[in-house]
């Protein structure tokens, strides 16, 4: 599938461009690891990935072999799979706690002119095989993308796709339970949940399922984007559940609904409740966000003492009726491509390679939740944070009345002779 992609000269003027493709791929890899794999000498490869992906305990991250039935699956069901191993440092007082966990990333499996109802079970029927591919493979917990029972058409602001919301305890959980408490996995689903106890209110919420199909609870998506097409409040606004972490047999977890992902503070918040491990499902474009992709929940990892588990849809989703961004361009039936590359990040600056930027993807790794204290240890961020310099500024600045602490030069605005 993987290629070279022959280059252009632009103008005449000898400046060699890639060709543009539309099939979301880097000249025509999957990812940019793909890319730099097959094009680079080894020893080099090897040392731009150690730049690019960090160290884990002092060497690269480790891949997993998994059995030759799991990968001849996701042949047969043509989607991603990779496999790596985060680990800690061995201690004296505790045991390891390693926990075995997922993320999946899909595209949408019919066109949205199809019957809705036709749509979301056919999502079903394309999840069913990763998601039990995933169980199989002894995943503990599997974080599935924002809205994956759907396609992403908040921001066509077309009311009509409201058909999609459903309960907290609706048909999509249900269809998760059974999965859940077939491999003892506990299942993160990003839905449109329609609160049916407050006048049909829509929200974007995390439903958690535990490992014995029971629900553990919910967290809505606390910062809507009004950013060009993403104006999502045309269907939901701010979520009211507060940062909850949720305790699991397998660890503390958080969900940072996408958009959360570029407030420092709602990842802080995580954090400060508990968090071992923060999700961020997800549905971005690539020009929209994609420089910021492997940066911010990176940035976060690190700064926050946890893993982090990024998911983004994958493909392009062509809608019926065109719109517009406000932006004077042209209307247009879609977003653009939804590029993938799932990823996870570890407290110590190290990360994974990304799933593909245009296949349906399961992406597997071990991680030793022992690294979340270790490496608040080593560094300190907890213990060196000023937390009450903080909380004084920010009650000051809800102030109607405050002012910025500004110092300004006294003689900046002296004339010279």
């Amino acid at each position: 599938m993987e290629k070279n992609q022959e280059v252009e000269t632009k103008n005449g003027e000898g400046v060699e461009e890639s060709k543009s493709l539309k099939d979301g791929s880097i000249c025509g890899y999957e990812s940019l690891h793909s890319l730099l794999s097959a094009n680079l000498k080894p020893e080099i490869f090897q040392e731009v990935s150690r730049l690019l992906l960090g160290l884990n305990c002092g060497r690269a991250i480790d891949t997993i072999v998994l059995p030759e039935s799991t990968k001849a699956l996701s042949s047969e069901h043509d989607f991603d799979l990779q496999a790596f191993c985060f680990h800690a440092d061995k201690e004296l007082l505790r045991a390891p706690r390693v926990v075995r966990v997922g993320l999946i990333q899909n595209s949408i499996s019919l066109p949205t002119t199809a019957p809705f109802l036709d749509q979301k079970r056919a999502i079903f029927q394309k999840l069913k095989p990763i998601i039990e591919v995933a169980g199989s493979s002894g995943v503990n917990i599997v974080c599935l993308q924002e809205a994956w029972m759907m396609p992403f058409a908040f921001c066509t602001r077309e009311k009509r796709w409201c058909e999609f919301a459903e309960p907290v305890d609706g048909e999509s959980t249900r269809f998760l339970q059974d999965l859940a408490l077939k491999f003892n996995m506990v299942i993160i689903s990003s839905i449109l949940e329609r609160d049916v106890n407050h006048g049909e209110t829509l929200w974007n919420t995390a439903v958690i399922i535990g490992n014995h199909g029971n629900i553990i609870g919910k967290h809505r998506k606390n910062h809507i984007p009004r950013v060009g097409d993403f104006n999502e409040s045309t269907y939901y606004m701010e979520g009211n559940t507060g940062h909850p972490v949720f305790e699991t047999a397998y660890g503390k977890i958080g969900v940072n609904i996408c958009y959360g992902r570029h407030h420092p503070l709602n990842w802080l918040a995580f954090g400060l409740n508990g968090a071992e491990i923060v999700f961020n499902p997800s549905a971005t474009v690539g020009e929209l966000s994609e420089p910021m992709w492997p940066i911010e929940a990176r940035n976060a990892a690190i700064a926050n003492s946890y893993f982090v588990g990024s998911i983004n849809r994958v493909g392009t989703e062509i809608f019926p009726n065109p719109f517009t961004s406000g932006d004077g361009k042209p209307q247009h039936a879609d977003f653009g491509h939804f590029y993938g590359s799932s990823h996870f990040s570890a407290p110590d600056a190290s990360c994974t390679p990304s799933l593909s930027r245009n296949m349906d993807g399961l992406l597997i790794s071990d991680m030793d939740l022992n690294l979340c204290r270790q490496l608040k240890d080593k560094w300190g961020f907890r213990m060196t944070a000023r937390y009450e310099v903080y909380a004084e500024l920010l009650a000051n600045y809800l102030k109607p009345d405050f002012k910025p602490q500004v110092i300004s030069d006294p003689l900046l605005h002296k004339k010279t002779l």
